[in-house]
């Protein structure tokens, strides 16, 4: 399991840091990230998820 307030900050600050780019990351993406971070998917499958999502 991961500390769900470490992670809400650690993707606070990713959203601002890409905002700044001029990338926006959604809920959907966040839950994609919870996902992985409770080894309820892996590397793999999220990579194809992320691609499928781009397409």
């Amino acid at each position: 399991m991961f500390n769900e307030d470490i992670f809400n900050f650690n993707i606070d600050n990713i959203k601002n840091d890409l905002a700044i780019e001029g990338m926006y990351i959604t809920e959907q993406d966040i839950n994609l990230y919870k996902q992985f971070a409770n080894n309820e998917i892996d590397m793999p499958n999220l990579i194809n998820t992320i691609k499928s999502e781009i397409v």
